[in-house]
């Protein structure tokens, strides 16, 4: 059966897009429309056309798996051209998203009707990208350049009301009307012929719009170059006549889709919708109630967390040992709600709801109907074995019991319960309600069934589940040892922490690891050391750190920690006794310290990063190495351009990481930088770490 159809209908061709699950623009689609509207201006019994999709949306962009291919004509922007040109009304019908391709098509249309779900959007930045196929030169002629540059550089679609508004669509009706409106609309503009949109002209701008644009996303963007290619873009559609637009467009589009950015940002895009995939986990693997949820703790995570499963539509029983705690957990709750409703995301009726649906108690005995209990207690492994000790004696049969643990041997907290198949980890990432990344940790006897109730569990709470395997910190915080084992090590050499913090965000990431380490607090991984017993006998090993902590220099919550930070600020400053301390430990470590180049800060940081992922990949602790990426992406604020730590080292190429690896090797001993074996023979094969799979095996 063809994607594209055509049917006659009171003299107007009705051409239906089907192309399951989300109508992408493949080539086939793109031919089909093409001769759908040649077949429709060429015969002369029709009056109008209607162009509408089936299934659950509108064309919801671009096929972009047919980006890493030589591109096949016909090419969007000349189906979007002949739909223009067509000299009978030409009508778009959008229910569920029109987005990027798809919108720019509706652009291409002479009217534009939309169901009242409707949302019409151009999302090509969060690729990269910029709008090809004439959107940047379209929509500011139909809607102005300011809304236009709004829509374009955030990416985020508008509801349908909002484009009436707007003047970006003619009329908006009922869903289930979208059809016969969409043919009475069409017939009711036969009289009046075609409106085309590249015939208009963009209406009058302030004359600093477009420099106030780039002065305003500048911070933000950080050196990504589809923004400014975007407002380029924009601003020359009311400088040059439409073909003039449209042919700059193209080639700042091209510019986009072939440089490196791109490439990172559809890596990361496909990474993400990979995790899902999961051995021994299918369509048939039964999934859990998770509708009745009980958390373990007050403080800030297992609030955090109580929130996320609220505005879920779960009923949260929240548990602490002692009352004064619960009043602050719940009192943190009931603020993030008002924060909520404050900014608009959601209204008072929904704050009753969830505040409606949390209660709180000390007693176990009163959570023992819970499908899902995740504990969020100290990280001591003799406290979290107490505590599930306590929850397998009270918790019905079939329950999830969750560890929220950052490091932890899940094994061991299993072990503490007769019931090791109900038992996982998921590490939420503070802030719990905000961060997308969920590490779902599988124990040697966790149950598919609970897997996949995770995974559905994630999916429940907006968030990216991504499963891995038991070890100390898992995938991401095991990485995060070389990471910020390389930090220190640099400022015993001769780096400053402010030069350090510089080149890593510079180069992309959204915070220095000494930024951060404030932020999350000193103390914490003080603790989590002090428990370990296999950590290196090295003098230098987190020993600036460690000097913080001895001397109540936690970070953010003590006012001082690798920075200094005014009352009421998080606003880091330069500390001279910070950088008196580093000196006089370097002294005594018979350290001699020298000038130390950016880009041997990145390399050393984040190659440690990669030779970690690699090690995780050859102890199968991640069976793909996207699945490593999407967790620094989502959970580390790695540069998602980049494609995350793994994708980054293919585009350098594994030979010349090893190359440099072997360099530090060699300058700094094998404790820290013996390559790992898989590196080495991917590099010896001209490979990449994507060729590395066992998710299937």
């Amino acid at each position: 059966m063809s994607q594209v159809s055509i049917e006659r209908r009171d003299g107007v061709a009705i051409i239906t897009i089907d192309n399951p699950p989300v109508n992408a623009l493949s080539q086939a689609v793109r031919e089909g429309l093409k001769r759908c509207i040649d077949e429709a201006t060429d015969d002369d019994a029709i009056a109008a056309i209607v162009i509408i999709c089936t299934g659950r949306t509108f064309i919801a962009g671009a096929d972009i798996r047919e980006f890493g291919r030589p591109p096949e004509p016909p090419h969007l922007p000349d189906v979007v051209a002949r739909i223009e040109a067509a000299d009978k009304p030409v009508v778009a019908a959008m229910h569920g998203t029109a987005l990027g391709g798809g919108l720019e098509v509706a652009l291409g249309c002479h009217y534009r009707i939309a169901a009242r779900s409707a949302k019409l959007g151009l999302p090509e930045v969060s690729l990269g990208l910029l709008p090809g196929a004439s959107g940047t030169q379209r929509l500011p002629r139909l809607i102005g350049a300011e809304r236009a540059l709004d829509m374009i550089l955030s990416g985020k679609p508008v509801k349908a009301q909002v484009a009436l508004d707007y003047g970006l669509v003619d009329q908006i009706c009922d869903d289930d009307k979208l059809r016969d409106t969409a043919i009475e609309f069409a017939v009711s503009q036969v009289g009046n012929g075609p409106r085309r949109i590249s015939e208009m002209t963009v209406a009058d701008v302030e004359p600093d719009l477009f420099e106030k644009t780039r002065t305003a996303i500048a911070r933000k963007t950080r050196g990504l170059m589809s923004p400014e290619r975007i407002i380029r873009c924009v601003e020359l559609s009311t400088q040059v006549g439409f073909d003039e637009g449209c042919k700059a467009e193209r080639e700042l589009f091209l510019e986009c889709k072939n440089s490196a950015q791109s490439d990172g940002l559809r890596h990361a895009f496909f990474a993400e919708r990979a995790v899902s995939k999961v051995s021994g986990i299918g369509k048939d693997t039964s999934v859990r109630a998770t509708d009745k949820v009980a958390v373990l703790g007050a403080g800030t995570m297992g609030a955090g967390i109580a929130y996320n499963c609220l505005t879920a539509g779960c009923t949260v029983h929240l548990l602490y040992n002692d009352e004064a705690g619960l009043k602050r957990g719940a009192t943190t709750i009931r603020k993030l709600f008002e924060g909520g409703v404050t900014r608009g995301k959601i209204s008072e009726e929904d704050m009753a709801d969830g505040v409606g649906r949390l209660s709180t108690t000390t007693d176990y005995g009163d959570i023992g109907d819970a499908d899902l209990v995740i504990e969020a207690v100290f990280e001591n492994l003799a406290i979290k074995k107490e505590v599930f000790e306590k929850l397998d004696a009270v918790c019905k049969a079939g329950a999830i019991l969750a560890t929220n643990t950052s490091t932890l041997d899940v094994d061991a907290i299993a072990g503490a319960t007769k019931r090791p198949q109900d038992v996982i980890g998921l590490h939420f990432f503070s802030p719990a309600h905000i961060m997308r990344l969920l590490e779902i940790v599988r124990g040697a006897e966790t149950s598919n069934e609970v897997i996949a109730t995770s995974l559905a569990l994630a999916k429940r709470l907006r968030k990216i589940g991504v499963v891995v395997g038991n070890c100390f910190g898992f995938v991401g915080n095991r990485m995060l040892y070389n990471y910020g084992r390389e930090n220190q090590f640099l400022l015993l050499e001769g780096a400053a922490p402010e030069q350090i913090d510089q080149a890593l965000t510079d180069w992309g990431m959204a915070m220095g690891p000494n930024a951060v380490g404030d932020l999350a607090g000193l103390d914490v991984g003080y603790k989590v050391r002090q428990e370990r017993t296999d950590l290196p006998n090295d003098p230098r090993f987190y020993r600036i750190a460690d000097l913080h902590v001895e001397q109540g220099r936690f970070g953010q919550k003590t006012g001082k920690g690798m920075y200094l930070y005014a009352e009421g600020s998080r606003v880091p400053t330069p500390d001279p006794e910070v950088q008196s301390l580093i000196d006089n430990e370097s002294a005594k470590l018979g350290i001699a310290r020298r000038d130390i180049e950016p880009q041997e800060i990145i390399e050393r940081c984040i190659y440690g990063l990669i030779t970690e992922g690699a090690r995780i990949l050859e102890d199968g602790i991640a069976t793909r190495s996207s699945d490593i990426d999407v967790v620094w992406t989502n959970g580390y604020g790695f540069p998602r351009h980049r494609g995350g730590p793994m994708h980054f080292a293919n585009t350098v190429g594994l030979a010349a990481v090893y190359e440099k690896v072997c360099e530090f090797r060699d300058r700094f001993g094998t404790e820290f930088w013996e390559a790992p074996g898989l590196l080495k023979d991917l590099a010896d094969k001209n490979q990449r770490f994507s060729d590395f799979d066992k998710s299937n095996k």
